[in-house]
């Protein structure tokens, strides 16, 4: 896997440049179906892709941890709030509560997450690539396409697709 993950962050930034052209005439003019597309090509490829197999998205970015997520969590971990904040977050630049160390204090050896079933909601949607609206979200979407193998496979048949119609 290690190869493999080293293989897409140079794939991602050879496509970077031609990505960020790509969402510029996007935003501009995105096609009327373009959120359905995507929707399909995020079922698409998450028909085939196991996320345990890979995790980088735990081991090398964290989510943001909204109000709702940490009293959720906290609940469920059987602490307050503010101890879990304590705990795990810290404040970043933008003044979003994010995890204080990488990869995610949550991910176990195996992968698996030890809070799925109440995880944050940028856990939940991540990568992002069935979100309405997608052309908004294209500055985020260059950075998860150097992280996640599922989202760079899913532009590259959104380009190859909308280039096709």
């Amino acid at each position: 896997m290690g190869t493999r993950l080293a293989n897409l962050r140079n794939r991602a930034a050879r496509a970077h440049q031609e990505n960020k052209q790509f969402f510029k005439k996007l935003r501009k003019k995105p096609p009327k179906h373009l959120d359905n597309l995507m929707q399909e090509l995020h079922n698409e490829e998450f028909g085939h892709t196991d996320c345990l197999q890979c995790a980088q998205c735990c081991k090398t970015t964290g989510p943001l941890f909204t109000q709702a997520d940490i009293e959720r969590i906290a609940k469920k971990l059987r602490m307050k709030p503010g101890v879990f904040i304590e705990s795990y977050l810290q404040i970043d630049e933008e003044q979003d509560y994010v995890l204080q160390e990488l990869p995610c204090t949550f991910l176990g050896p195996d992968n698996h997450c030890m809070i799925y079933d109440y995880r944050p909601k940028a856990c939940r949607e991540f990568p992002h690539t069935d979100r309405r609206n997608f052309q908004q979200i294209s500055d985020l979407t260059l950075k998860n396409v150097a992280v996640c193998p599922a989202a760079f496979q899913i532009v590259e048949n959104m380009k190859a697709r909308l280039a096709n119609s």
